[in-house]
């Protein structure tokens, strides 16, 4: 069974990035939340998978 991640909300995601200069539309901050959330899903499979 997985834990349930707390999500960040979309409007959180496009502030931050626009402290950094980048602007994005509630469209693309999607895609790159749900790339994001998918990226750290395979990492922590790998890492737990791996043998101690």
């Amino acid at each position: 069974m997985k834990n349930e991640v707390k999500r960040i909300p979309p409007e959180k995601a496009i502030a931050l990035l626009k402290e950094d200069g980048i602007e994005v539309t509630a469209e693309q901050v999607k895609v790159i939340l749900d790339f994001m959330y998918e990226i750290a899903d395979i990492v922590v499979d790998q890492y737990l998978a791996k043998p101690v």
